[in-house]
């Protein structure tokens, strides 16, 4: 259970729903409120079965590569640690979709990056590696953290008036020092395995 509810937290850190939530509305602000919410429940479901073909296929994924699990801790580590950094002193982005002014997104930006990005799926196929018996756990842990930001996301309106820009971004920078410290667990992680399969 205690290892459900980590992988959970790890996974929905990871996919910062609360960070998303202004380019999410930057991203939709041009689209009518019906078709807004259809467009979210469609990113999400493409979002959703991509993590789901990372996290079953994840071994093959390594095999076929020839990347050890170690590998992908100390580099998962890295780029995770990076995406914190990136959370708690957060930089001034122009414009975050990239998208023409009216122009409906389609699996890019939504469901990949912002979703499903790298750093999510390298952590899916170590968790299928480090886990291979516990499959349905992780299935539960990713559909927890799923759902959690589906709900945060579809609820955006309200999150955002409820917390405002600055708890908004109060509550991220929280989010990344969990993530500091889950990022720099995940490296010692690597170079502990490293060093012991020397």
């Amino acid at each position: 259970m205690s290892e459900i509810i980590s992988a959970a937290v790890l996974l929905i850190l990871i996919m910062d729903p609360l960070g998303n939530l202004p380019i999410f509305m930057s991203v939709l602000k041009h689209t009518e409120p019906k078709r807004r919410r259809a467009i979210m429940i469609r990113e999400l479901f493409i979002a959703l079965l991509l993590m789901l073909v990372f996290l079953f296929a994840g071994e093959r994924i390594l095999s076929f590569l020839n990347l050890r699990a170690e590998t992908v801790s100390i580099s998962g580590g890295i780029i995770l640690f990076l995406i914190a950094i990136r959370m708690i002193f957060p930089g001034q982005e122009g414009n975050a979709s990239g998208l023409p002014a009216g122009e409906e997104p389609f699996i890019v930006p939504l469901a990949i990056p912002l979703l499903a990005g790298p750093t999510l799926l390298a952590t899916l196929m170590l968790l299928s590696h480090q886990y291979p018996g516990q499959m349905s756990e992780l299935v539960i842990a990713l559909l927890v953290a799923w759902g959690g930001t589906a709900l945060i996301l579809l609820q955006s309106s309200l999150f955002l008036r409820l917390l405002g820009e600055k708890g908004v971004n109060a509550l991220e920078r929280l989010m990344g020092l969990v993530l500091v410290m889950i990022a720099t667990q995940m490296f010692l992680d690597g170079i502990r395995a490293w060093i012991k399969g020397l």
